[in-house]
């Protein structure tokens, strides 16, 4: 007999447009066959697997699927939708759910199984066998209040503009877990084939240096006792005390380990996630990829452009298609109240940036203006969902809408001016509270100080009484940074620097 993968369920969501793959595994030789609104394919089935390939489908719906071996009906797929269908990936801000949204309980206030949004959710294991096991129970849902409280609310604000917009479903597919790594998503072969990437590996190795498997499986079974206690302590505390900060938390109660000690039986460990979650959905077809990650590797954040690239270029090789859409979103402001500026995640922002317009078919949805001070998780969604959005709907849609704020593109100096030149800022600029900060300027000495600014059509001029020739610039340049300029749409400009030399 037959099964198809778990990602493919009753409600589920197929993509228009595209050649539709469908796949799943057997017990015996045969042929496969699956038929949806007139369009049908085949195969025969090799080695305990089977994949075929459906035609392009026109948008609608609801259909019935058949899948059929050796022409015996064997399972229907019901109240199946023809629309556009997105990965939703990342970290913990991809992965904040509709419920704890600042608005969120409104909206799923509203929510009935007529409005046009599905959600799959990739069960967050750190093994295929776990996979396996959860996939039992998992499949596609509907919009409902309840049933759609744990949904990315990222990706439902930006699949409930896209459905308006387009008039169509739209299916998301929730593949993302808090506090990971780009390397938990990325195959170990691109880790430690990666001179940049090898010290993930290092670390790895390093921890495990010496211990049998036995010996890690006490170890991390240890540590998640710990942290399931420390957790039930943490969220007593918070129900009488939700602003006590982290510090005092810990002191309180004990040391917070996560994410664990680093072995084989930890799912933080690299390429854990991309076997066990992301190649389950894989290469389940998909308009494209949303992406918000970067915190987890702040450590690192030299190495992340090449770190980011190569997670790109694999999710497209895996894909089969090395031009499927890619649209991520720029870290927002953030630093703990009590921390020092590190100044580590403008440099992940500088390389999200490099990579936008480094790698072809990608979108970046600035958000410098979407971040809380001491709050990693900003519970304001609404923004973000619709900035990426309105990327995705030019990128791939066609759309004449607006969907960037000001980029930088170069500088000219003029005696002790320095000229910023932007695009996207043809329609002119905006300052926050008009007061234009967050500018900086050095010479060659590579010292900053603040500069003070002047918009001149779409240009903006810098210059300092600190600074006599200016030959370095750079705007919005901190963790939790000032900022104030803006597109007439409203987008910010994205923070920058003038040269990647200036430290």
């Amino acid at each position: 007999m037959i099964k198809a993968a778990a990602v493919f369920s009753d409600n589920m969501v197929l993509q228009r447009g595209k050649n539709v793959a469908v796949w799943g595994e057997c017990d015996e030789a045969g042929r496969v066959s699956a038929e949806i609104a007139g369009a049908c394919g085949s195969c025969v089935t090799e080695g305990g697997k089977w994949s075929l390939i459906l035609p392009p489908m026109q948008a609608g719906g609801p259909y019935e699927m058949a899948l059929s071996f050796n022409g015996k009906e064997v399972r229907r797929f019901f109240n199946v939708m023809i629309g556009e269908v997105w990965l939703c990936g990342g970290q913990s801000n991809m992965e904040l759910e509709l419920q704890n949204e600042v608005n969120g309980k409104k909206e799923l206030a509203g929510l009935t199984a007529e409005v046009p949004i599905r959600f799959y959710y990739t069960n967050k294991v750190g093994s295929v066998e776990e996979a396996i096991e959860c996939e039992k129970n998992s499949g596609w849902g509907v919009a409902d209040p309840e049933g759609s409280k744990a949904w990315s609310a990222v990706g439902y604000y930006f699949a409930k503009k896209l459905s308006a917009d387009l008039g169509v479903t739209v299916g998301l597919i929730g593949c993302n877990w808090g506090g990971t790594s780009g390397t938990n998503w990325i195959d170990t072969e691109h880790i430690i084939g990666n001179a940049e990437l090898a010290p993930y590996m290092d670390d790895f190795k390093s921890a495990t240096e010496g211990k049998t498997l036995e010996e890690q499986k006490k170890e991390y079974d240890e540590y998640a006792e710990y942290d399931r206690v420390w957790n039930e302590k943490a969220q007593e505390v918070y129900k009488t005390e939700p602003k006590i900060g982290w510090q005092e938390l810990q002191d309180r109660i004990g040391k917070n380990l996560w994410p664990g000690p680093r072995n084989s039986f930890n799912p933080f460990s690299p390429g854990k996630m991309f076997e066990s979650m992301l190649m389950r959905v894989c290469p389940y077809t998909l308009a494209g990829f949303l992406y918000y990650q970067g915190e987890s590797d702040d450590h690192r954040p030299k190495t992340y452009y090449t770190l980011f690239t190569a997670l790109i270029r694999l999710w497209r090789e895996r894909w089969g298609d090395d031009r499927l859409p890619f649209i991520l979103v720029q870290l927002p402001g953030f630093k703990y109240a009590a921390d020092p500026d590190y100044k580590h995640w403008c440099l992940i922002r500088e390389a999200q940036m490099r990579a936008f317009e480094t790698v072809k078919n990608t979108g970046i949805a600035v958000a410098i203006d979407c971040g809380e001070l001491d709050n990693i998780h900003p519970v304001d969604k609404h923004v973000v969902g619709e900035r990426l959005c309105l990327q995705a709907e030019q990128l791939v849609y066609g759309t004449e809408d607006d969907a960037f704020g000001p980029i930088y593109r170069g500088y000219m100096t003029d005696g002790a001016e320095l000229c910023i030149l932007l695009d996207h800022a043809e329609n002119g600029l905006e300052v926050k509270d008009g007061k234009l900060t967050g500018f900086e300027l050095a010479g060659a000495d590579k010292k900053f100080f603040p500069a003070e600014a002047e918009i001149r059509g779409d240009r903006i001029i810098l210059r300092s009484q600190e600074v006599s020739e200016p030959g370095y610039a750079r705007y919005a340049w901190g963790n939790f940074p000032e900022y104030s300029v803006f597109g007439s749409n409203g987008i910010p400009l994205a923070p920058f620097r003038t040269s990647r030399t200036d430290e």
